[in-house]
């Protein structure tokens, strides 16, 4: 299981928001092509990146950095999503070399989208699903939908989507610990892998979800604990791959 982590752009900066609220988010860095530096020193194999303002105007704001960065380390894999609502922005995004596409807002309201996606891009598409109580949300979280989290993850399996990634709203940010309960749970439903997001604070929240992982979770993501500094990256990916090596 890799650790990925996450660098959130707002404004042209990296930031981290707690439960998905712009205006209640933290600055972490100006230059966040030195910040994806910063991860793939510490022995990153993937960076997962979310256009804050891309979310919520729904078209890519950040464009820019995120192809400077895949420039600058066109051998780490890059995840990004925010604001992905057309298959141009697709096209674009993976001609700047970015790997995965991850669909989320879109994925909800319009499911035949990611259907139409897998087909024309295999393997390069990601499904993210942020939930509250089991209730999918979408646009940046302002608007929670009445679609349960399984039965349409379950669409997406059938679809072809390389993996889902999981966000407990409740837990993001807040670092109070991954819902490890509900990621396994979501990860033995269905046959593709599992991402965690939200709420790992320390090295025992990565060894919660390691625990696990055999059930179907290929990755974590995490944030603001690597930023505050409650979790040094290197020894987080270091503990995951020696818990799930065996």
């Amino acid at each position: 299981m890799i650790l990925i982590p996450a660098i959130d752009l707002k404004d042209g900066q990296c930031v981290r928001l707690r439960q998905g609220r712009m205006d209640d988010d933290t600055v972490f860095s100006d230059n966040p092509v030195e910040m994806a530096g910063r991860w793939y020193d510490a022995g990153a194999r993937r960076l997962h990146l979310v256009d804050l303002n891309g979310a919520f105007e729904g078209k890519p704001v950040n464009g820019e950095i995120i192809q400077e960065i895949t420039k600058t380390y066109p051998d780490l894999p890059v995840e990004i999503g925010g604001g992905i609502r057309s298959i141009e922005t697709v096209e674009a995004y993976l001609n700047a070399g970015v790997a995965y596409v991850i669909i989320g807002t879109k994925a909800v309201e319009d499911p035949d989208f990611v259907s139409q996606l897998c087909k024309q891009f295999p393997g390069n598409v990601i499904v993210g699903l942020d939930a509250v109580e089991g209730k999918v949300a979408i646009k940046g979280w302002a608007e929670v939908s009445d679609v349960d989290l399984f039965d349409l993850s379950k669409r997406f399996e059938n679809d072809g989507v390389d993996a889902i990634i999981y966000t407990d709203i409740s837990r993001d940010g807040m670092m109070q610990g991954a819902n490890v309960e509900n990621t396994a749970a979501l990860a033995q439903a269905i046959s593709i892998p599992v991402i965690a997001s939200g709420g790992i604070h320390d090295l025992k929240d990565v060894e919660a979800i390691c625990n696990v992982a055999h059930h179907g979770i290929s990755g974590a993501i995490t944030g603001r604990a690597i930023y505050e500094g409650t979790l040094d990256f290197a020894a987080g990916q270091q503990l995951a791959d020696k818990l799930t090596a065996r």
